[in-house]
């Protein structure tokens, strides 16, 4: 039998997070202090995810002008065409964006054994974790989040085919990399097949978009929605409006004159309030009044600016007012009083409606990547203190916490939007992303390292264990997958439907999580 010494150990550990004197609270008190500190960073996470995904919207919903001249009677017709097409969006920002936690700390990781001729075990292990989080419990919510009777499904289903044809066969090549071609190690040219193949599946994602010839699967798609989320005005806008004297704008049709376009801060909806259109300027009056209109747009800018710290201060907002029960809302005040940190920080963000929200978006990159380093430290910790091995953690508390944003992203888009494209995508994409760039990338950091200074490979720590859960990990996913299609044939749609039929299969896929970590667990701690 193995000893229990090989998942708790009892050596004393001496690191510390704050300060040297920690050591002396004993090894269980800190494991407690440790963990509580992990989960008020998976908190942080969750608030930042919905800015990123305020200021992904404006990102995705922004327009560019076209002027076209008809050949023969010389006429130009202006008409407003998206930037963004959807299944880039989705590919690009959204699943690389809601998987930047886990790029992040597989990055730290990498950086932090870079000289080492053994990869780190926390970037591998957490992003094999985060798949099956991603694909289990991701999928579990989503089927539910639906109201009762409310059905939503796929549009595109041959670029939900290509999306998932790239996330198994993510999982495939890795296996072969570890298992087949080089094993145990990994070369300079395999990190970078990994990397190039995220270019593949955003060109072959994008060709199936647009019905390319030849490459492209002949499968009919719905109409998707204009939009790619419903316009929604956020609650701190709200009241930055209404503090702002609108009077002196001018709101008319596009035909009527240009847009003023003022550091890109516009929205190209006529009924936006930040869509301004200015006449012709014929003398220096109307060049002052254009001044004041500038002034006042900024003004506007730093209302709302100002307003999201007003809000991260406020443990009251509309949502706990709808709180009648006198048990409910003390538990509602309070967490918004965890929270108030967080918002607090996070409202340092400048406001999405800037350069079309690219501030914004880069901003809560930032952010989510400096907690992931914080995680990152914490996780090595509680390894040290408990004796935990280091991929058992990976596969479970850290995978789960950093997927968090995945969780709210798939989350907001299951109920925000008509279809359920982006809810599904963001979980198979991000499985893609995980591999393709969360983990070759830090691989050719390593690699490439280790090839300039000593011209060895990068070796993998437990390389098996990685092996053996990528195994269970395609097993219990076909499960996934065919429950899915399973739920098409039968209800039309992979998202909501009968509320029976949901929580069932919201509970098939949770029990799929389930044995997925047990199972792995088991696997690197020496058990099976």
């Amino acid at each position: 039998m193995v000893p229990f010494s090989r998942i708790l150990g009892h050596e004393k550990c001496d690191r510390y997070l704050f300060f040297s004197g920690e050591s002396a609270l004993g090894d269980n008190f800190r494991a407690f202090l440790y963990l509580i500190g992990l989960a008020y960073c998976f908190i942080g996470l969750s608030a930042i995810t919905a800015r990123f995904f305020q200021s992904m919207e404006n990102v995705v919903k922004h327009t560019r002008k076209v002027v076209e001249v008809d050949p023969v009677t010389k006429t130009e017709t202006i008409r407003h065409e998206k930037v963004w097409n959807y299944t880039i969006a989705d590919i690009s920002l959204l699943a690389f964006g809601t998987s930047f936690p886990q790029i992040s700390l597989a990055t730290i990781d990498a950086v932090q054994n870079i000289g080492k001729l053994y990869a780190g075990g926390l970037g591998p292990g957490t992003l094999v974790g985060s798949a099956a989080f991603d694909l289990f419990p991701i999928h579990a919510i989503c089927v539910v989040v639906p109201k009762a009777g409310e059905l939503k499904k796929i549009a595109d289903l041959g670029v939900w085919l290509v999306e998932l044809f790239w996330s198994f066969w993510a999982y495939i090549w890795l296996y072969i990399i570890l298992e087949v071609w080089t094993p145990n190690v990994v070369t300079l040219w395999e990190a970078l097949l990994t990397v190039l193949q995220y270019g593949l599946l955003l060109i072959h994602a994008y060709a199936q978009d647009k019905r390319w010839p030849y490459i492209s699967l002949t499968i009919a798609r719905d109409e998707r929605p204009e939009d790619w989320v419903p316009e929604e005005t956020p609650y701190f806008q709200q009241e930055a409006y209404q503090k702002v004297n609108f009077s002196e704008i001018k709101h008319v049709n596009e035909e009527n004159g240009d847009i003023a376009d003022i550091f890109s801060i516009h929205s190209e909806n006529p009924t936006d309030p930040l869509h301004v259109t200015v006449p012709q300027i014929d003398d220096e009056a109307e060049i002052l009044d254009k001044a004041k209109e500038t002034m006042l747009e900024y003004t506007q800018l730093l209302t709302i600016w100002r307003q999201q710290f007003v809000d991260a201060l406020r443990l009251e907002n509309p949502e706990t007012k709808k709180f009648k029960n006198m048990y409910l809302l003390p538990a509602r005040i309070f967490w918004q009083f965890l929270l108030l940190p967080w918002r607090f920080l996070f409202a340092f963000v400048p406001p999405c409606q800037i350069a079309h929200g690219w501030i914004s978006f880069i901003c809560s990159l930032l952010f989510i990547s400096g907690i992931a380093y914080i995680v990152t430290k914490i996780t090595d910790l509680i390894s040290c203190v408990t004796g935990i091995n280091a991929y058992v953690i990976a596969f479970t508390a850290l995978a789960s916490g950093t997927s968090w944003p995945d969780l709210v992203a798939s989350k907001i888009a299951a109920e925000r939007q008509k279809t359920a494209d982006s809810a599904i995508a963001n979980i198979t994409c991000s499985n893609s992303v995980n591999i393709y760039v969360g983990i070759g990338v830090p691989w050719l950091i390593n690699t490439l390292y280790n090839f300039i200074a000593y011209r060895e490979p990068l070796r993998i720590q437990n390389a098996g264990g990685l092996s053996f859960s990528l195994i269970v990990f395609f097993c219990t996913s076909v499960g996934c997958i065919s429950v899915l299609v399973l739920r098409r044939i039968i209800f039309g749609a992979e998202l909501g439907g009968p509320r029976l039929w949901a929580w069932i299969t919201c509970a098939f896929f949770m029990l799929l999580w389930i044995i997925f970590v047990v199972l792995s667990s088991l696997r690197v701690s020496g058990f099976i």
